[in-house]
């Protein structure tokens, strides 16, 4: 009987350890979909078109490991990257706490309004070289142009959240005489949390896009200038392949993401 219940325990286990160390079936269905997407490409650049308008997989992946070993790719990449995530981090750290402000005082929200939806839907690009002028082509007018692609994101998500709390449910704590940090950890933060991490999935592709438009207008180095300058010289692999590594950045933060949602999830 002992040698059965250990066989039985094997075999149930066995599932379960492949599940923890395998490949998801989701993460196989998505690299088989890339692959394919790939080979598509490049079967399309050999005998359909010429590979002067589209480059072709094979030519990107030639260039990026000359870029790799040129230490190129980590310079421009590093760059970009900073930009953006530091254009991210400060629109997070100015657009939460002002949500939540705005979302708690109806009154001075509605007097904003019209300001911040003017600002929101003015087109930042058109910004770009006044932030040139403004800070220079370093990291700083990068940044900035990041921060505001992103800041009206986190300011109205947040907002939103905040409005979602239940009125009764804070009234029902407040009578339990509850403390203005216990609702804070307990309601307001549970309730937003989620709208925060969709505001940083929807940032993640503005704050790089702000950073590129900051590098095509002005700049010396990064993955928007890298495609700026193989752009001008007719250079239709070098365009792609700044291209390529900007998408697999946005992929890979999402992934990140992503990870930390399920963890925060099992806390709320």
């Amino acid at each position: 009987m002992t040698d059965t219940a250990t066989l039985t325990e094997e075999r149930v286990a066995a599932p379960a350890r492949r599940r923890s160390f395998g490949i998801s079936p989701t993460a196989l269905a998505q690299l088989a979909f890339i692959l394919a997407l790939l080979g598509l490409w490049e079967l399309a650049s050999r005998t359909l078109f010429n590979p002067f308008w589209s480059s072709r997989p094979s030519l990107i992946a030639v260039r990026l490991w000359e870029l790799a070993v040129s230490g190129e790719l980590w310079v421009h990449t590093s760059t970009t990257v900073q930009e953006a995530a530091a254009g991210l981090l400060l629109a997070a750290l100015v657009g939460i706490p002002l949500g939540i402000v705005l979302a708690r005082a109806p009154r001075v929200a509605r007097t904003v309004d019209p300001v911040v939806m003017g600002l929101y839907g003015l087109p930042r690009v058109a910004l770009a070289p006044l932030f040139i002028l403004w800070f220079g082509i370093g990291l700083l007018s990068k940044v900035m142009m990041a921060f505001t692609m992103v800041v009206f994101i986190f300011l109205l998500n947040v907002m939103e959240g905040v409005r979602t709390i239940d009125p009764d449910h804070l009234d029902l704590m407040k009578s339990m005489r509850a403390g203005r940090f216990y609702l804070i950890r307990r309601v307001l933060l549970p309730a937003v949390v989620p709208w925060i991490v969709a505001s940083f999935r929807i940032g993640v592709g503005l704050a790089l896009i702000g950073a590129v438009v900051g590098e095509l207008i002005g700049a010396n180095r990064g993955l928007g200038w890298y495609v700026e300058s193989s752009g001008g010289q007719l250079d239709t692999t070098g365009v792609f392949t700044g291209l390529t590594v900007l998408m697999v950045l946005a992929m890979l933060a999402n992934q990140l993401i992503g990870f930390i949602e399920r963890r925060l999830v099992t806390w709320r």
